[in-house]
Parts: structure tokens; sequence; C-alpha cells
């Protein structure tokens, strides 16, 4: 079994969006089986909440139902993930941070990625967070993880031969 993480601030907006999106995605692969996915914030502002109501409302659009609740990103997930997946620069350096304190280690290269590295109309390196925003940014981040989950997908079939 894959297990894939995606990492953002809070655990209500982008990451659930995209753990949600990415999750619909093997389903339609017929990879449930071999691939497993989760989110979590690097802070606990949310612990315990639902997605926030306006990603759950664009997830539904898409016949997604997100229903994860938010959690903090803690040291056993550096055990029990493969890939650890950032929405922007400052999740990706509290990632790599955190391994460090946990493991002793910086996480291997091909472990941890931006998500917008997968994103071949990327023109920025970061999902932007749609949080203090209006239910068009909400859209914007779904388009953006739709597009990243995709080629990323297709990534692991062909690294891990599925």
């Amino acid at each position: 079994m894959i297990n894939v993480l995606f990492v953002c601030l809070g655990n209500i907006c982008r990451s659930p969006l995209a753990e949600g999106t990415f999750r619909d995605l093997i389903e339609k692969k017929g990879l449930s089986a071999k691939i497993a996915c989760d989110s979590a914030g690097t802070h606990g502002y949310h612990i315990g909440s639902l997605p926030d109501r306006r990603s759950r409302r664009v997830a539904a659009d898409y016949g997604i139902q997100l229903t994860h609740q938010a959690r903090k990103l803690s040291s056993d997930d550096f055990a029990n993930f493969d890939y650890i997946i950032a929405m922007d620069e400052s999740n990706l350096e509290y990632i790599q941070t955190q391994s460090y304190r946990s493991t002793g280690f910086y996480p291997e290269e091909g472990r941890v990625f931006l998500y917008r590295d997968f994103d071949e109309q990327a023109d920025s390196s970061h999902v932007p967070d749609p949080y203090y925003d209006d239910i068009t940014a909400f859209e914007n981040v779904y388009q953006i993880v739709l597009r990243c989950g995709e080629i990323f997908l297709e990534y692991l079939i062909k690294e891990h031969h599925l």
C-alpha cells in the first residue's frame, strides 16, 4: 500500500480538498487497494473540525464528499506515509523541520513534494490559500489540485509499476 499525506496550514481548506480529489481519482482508476491518502495541517488551529464549508461545497459540486476531520501533522506521519505533499513553501519547510526533529533526518529526496511540482500550468509554486477569499478561490484550488492529482497519480503509477 502506498500512503500519501497532503499538508496545508490548518487542514480545513487546501489539504482536505486535495485529499478528497485525489481519493476520487484513485477510485476512478481502480487503485483504492494500492494507494491510500489522508491530510493534515502544520498547525492545530482546527483540530477535529470538518473541512471549510466552501471546500465541502466545491467538492460536492464534483460529486466528492469531504468528511475528514482536521488534525495536525504528527511525528508518526513520517513513518506511516510514503509521500508527504505540501501545498506551499511554508508547509514544506515545516515538514522538513518536523521530520528532522522527529527522526533526526531530513526527508529522503523524492518523498516530499510541493503539489504544484505536478502542475504543468503552474504560474506559482504554491496552491493558494483560499481561506480569506470567496467561493471562486475555492473553485480555483479545486482545479489546481485536480490537475496536480492527475499528474501525481500518473507519477505513482509509473514509479510503482501499478
